[in-house]
């Protein structure tokens, strides 16, 4: 039987001083400061420390082996969307990850295949770049995060989650390619409350990627696009531990939350309905 890893994060060896390329602040450099060990940085606080299996196939390959994994999927480490950032500038860095996951494609297409990252702040050039990364470097779709960060360089006022109308080009032109999505949470919702205990990560991931899930159901999105393919990180996160309650909201208080979809949510997970609970309009399926 084939395993398949679709949650696998990886890194080029050698990454540019991009604050320096572009002129300001904020984006991750590597410090390889003792072999086979990396220091992810931002500024001069560290981000994580790495080892060589995050860029090295080879080693990664050896792991998959011992593991009986088959095949790892690879995407970039979210801290890298960089959505923040302007987008040209962002356009530019997403190029450069899609480019290197393309080539360890290449090279091992047996053991590995790849997801794209996609300048999220202007969706036009997340489209692109999504189109140029399924057809042109042959990988299967793109990682994106729960939501699209507000910051005045990125031309972002609001934080956009996943339902915001903006966001249909990438929508649009993900269920035309047959493009995977996989959303993976990342700058977590409610920080200033989790200074400790690394709660951003052991709370704070799992509500925000429920968020997303709400949000694009909620929302519409899997309506308006029921070809669209998408997986959400680590099990949907806290989303099916509360789809009973998301599931009694919708029929109890259809004015607050039944106001753009009128499909019950567990519908699009193939879950079976409550009991008593009338058959949707339509069926779709979202992997977790």
């Amino acid at each position: 039987m084939m395993k398949i890893d679709l949650h696998t994060h990886i890194l080029p060896h050698d990454w540019p001083d991009l604050d320096a390329k572009y002129g300001y602040s904020g984006f991750v450099r590597l410090d390889h400061y003792k072999p086979c060990c990396a220091r992810m940085m931002i500024g001069d606080h560290v981000f994580r420390e790495i080892t060589d299996n995050v860029w090295n196939p080879k080693r990664r390959i050896e792991e998959c082996d011992l593991a009986g994994v088959s095949l790892q999927v690879l995407s970039t480490v979210p801290v890298m969307f960089s959505y923040w950032a302007k987008p040209a500038d962002a356009l530019d860095l997403s190029r450069r990850l899609n480019d290197h996951i393309a080539e360890v494609v290449s090279d091992y297409p047996k053991r590995f295949a790849g997801l794209g990252t996609i300048p999220m702040q202007d969706p036009d050039l997340a489209a692109g770049e999504l189109g140029r990364s399924v057809r042109d470097l042959g990988l299967r779709g793109a990682q994106i995060g729960t939501h699209v960060d507000a910051n005045p360089r990125s031309g972002r006022i609001d934080t956009l989650n996943l339902d915001n109308a903006s966001l249909q080009p990438v929508w649009s032109a993900a269920e035309q390619l047959d493009a995977a999505i996989f959303v993976h949470p990342w700058d977590m919702l409610g920080r200033e409350r989790m200074p400790k205990y690394w709660l951003p990560w052991l709370v704070g991931m799992p509500a925000e990627t429920s968020l997303a899930i709400c949000s694009m159901i909620f929302g519409g999105v899997f309506e308006r696009f029921p070809k669209l393919r998408v997986a959400f990180a680590h099990g949907g996160g806290a989303f099916p531990f509360t789809v009973g309650r998301v599931e009694h909201a919708f029929h109890v208080r259809p004015d607050l939350v039944a106001i753009d979809n009128e499909t019950n949510p567990r519908v699009w997970f193939g879950l079976p309905l409550s009991a008593g609970r009338s058959a949707p309009r339509r069926t779709h399926r979202i992997d977790e």
